[in-house]
């Protein structure tokens, strides 16, 4: 069975991880990198390092182990001294005999590297007799007190046969690789990663019904075959939205001249009272006939020859709201003055146009509203009517499903079909008044 991380640290994971795909890349590329490189570091320190490290501490406590054995040979003071100067033309490092003295206690400071542990394994193994190491007080020397029988040895070792400064060589070239390479990923990475990131942006704004020129491929093969494919599929959607506006046309026509025949004619019957009846209920029905005709071709045209452009939506909502006045709804209109943003004017016209009459058929009173929301606009269109039920409001999107007698079934899908067509969606939820609210939400 596949192992798997427990959930509380399967989510701290993800939670970590970048989320973008430049990100997620990146780190693909640099941990194994930095793996491998520190498993070469510690190969290195452990190994080669250490080895150099304690031959060099080793040699500079075997000098000093040298020079107390002369020490304790001796006791003239002149052999003595010839001792210490022996030491310091030989071993080339400084040490002063103190009589009597006595080292002061010292806290001992660990530094960078395996120098200072391996200098103190090296007394400890030469030396049964208590000792201090000093490494930050001379820059340039290693300060080591021996407690002697009679005295205090002062050694002042060169810190330059001490230190291995390979190391900082060698940590330097990781950093420095790990870095360049770091670099060399990033750029490459963010070239591919734009390409995709316009490709996204086009798909975006051509399904938002956005004009968007043809991609130029670039980037990696499979980069260049997703935005040649998004190119032909640009182009085989708008060649159908063009024959299907052309054929639209045409039986736009070909329904509207009978109906125009059968108005003709009914205008040309004589007003007699028996025929006053018959002739203005086919009226009636002939009228009827031409508004169903021009909503059914609103709903298959979808406005897909309107371009987007930058507009003032309060602007399109003060028609809307006249329109509706003019057709005695009692309406009131809540609207800022600037609502700009990237939209086909005449679709979102009739949107809300549909929806406000769907409003005032039903109600005494509406409320058409509009403010901003971060990124978005949301346009709301209350009533105090009888509402539909939760259980219908979904259904009644459905093309040619009338939540009313009288209706076509078309209002409700037809703006469903143009909002969806922005980006945005509408839902239908119940209203403060106790009606329906109708919710529009656009993106910006």
């Amino acid at each position: 069975m596949r192992a798997r991380l427990p959930l509380p640290l399967a989510n701290s994971v993800k939670r970590l991880m970048p989320r973008s795909l430049l990100g997620r890349t990146l780190l693909i590329m640099l941990v194994p990198l930095v793996l491998v490189q520190a498993v070469a570091l510690q190969i290195f320190y452990g190994n080669h390092l250490g080895l150099v490290s304690r031959r060099l501490s080793g040699a500079i406590a075997g000098e000093i182990a040298y020079t107390v054995e002369l020490l304790q040979h001796f006791q003239d003071p002149a052999e003595r001294e010839w001792a210490v100067q022996l030491a310091r033309t030989q071993f080339a490092i400084d040490i002063r005999l103190v009589p009597g003295g006595r080292m002061e206690p010292q806290k001992r400071v660990n530094i960078l590297g395996p120098e200072d542990d391996d200098l103190a394994a090296a007394l400890t193994e030469k030396f049964r007799v208590p000792f201090t190491m000093d490494w930050t007080s001379d820059p340039q020397s290693v300060l080591i007190q021996l407690q002697l029988p009679d005295g205090v040895l002062d050694v002042k070792a060169p810190r330059k046969r001490l230190a291995t400064g390979t190391v900082f060589l060698f940590v330097g070239w990781l950093v420095g690789s790990a870095l360049f390479l770091f670099i060399i990923a990033a750029l490459f990475m963010r070239n591919q990663v734009r390409a995709i990131r316009r490709l996204a942006r086009s798909a975006e704004a051509f399904g938002m019904g956005r004009d968007v020129p043809l991609i130029r491929p670039e980037g990696a093969a499979e980069v260049r075959q997703a935005a040649a494919a998004f190119n032909r599929m640009q182009e085989r959607i708008r060649r159908f939205l063009a024959q299907r506006t052309e054929m639209l046309a045409g039986v736009s026509h070909d329904l509207r001249t009978p109906l125009t025949r059968l108005r003709l004619a009914l205008a040309m019957l004589p007003r007699t009272e028996e025929l006053r009846q018959d002739v203005l209920e086919m009226t009636a029905d002939v009228d009827e006939m031409e508004r169903m005709i021009g909503g059914y071709l609103a709903f298959a045209r979808g406005e897909g020859t309107e371009q987007a452009e930058a507009v003032n939506l309060a602007l399109i909502l003060d028609d809307v709201a006249a329109g509706a006045r003019r057709a005695g709804a009692a309406l009131e209109l809540d609207v800022p003055a600037d609502l700009t943003l990237k939209l086909r004017a005449d679709a979102v016209r009739r949107a809300v146009t549909n929806l406000v009459d769907n409003a005032s058929r039903h109600a005494r009173h509406v409320v058409l509203a509009a403010a901003a929301q971060g990124r978005s606009v949301l346009v709301t269109v209350d009533d105090d009517g009888p509402g539909i039920p939760a259980d219908r409001r979904e259904s009644v999107f459905r093309p040619f499903e009338s939540g009313s007698s009288g209706g076509t079934g078309l209002g409700l899908t037809i703006a469903r079909d143009i909002v969806r067509a922005h980006g945005g969606e509408i839902i239908l939820e119940d209203s403060p008044m106790g009606g329906l609210r109708a919710r529009i939400r656009l993106p910006v």
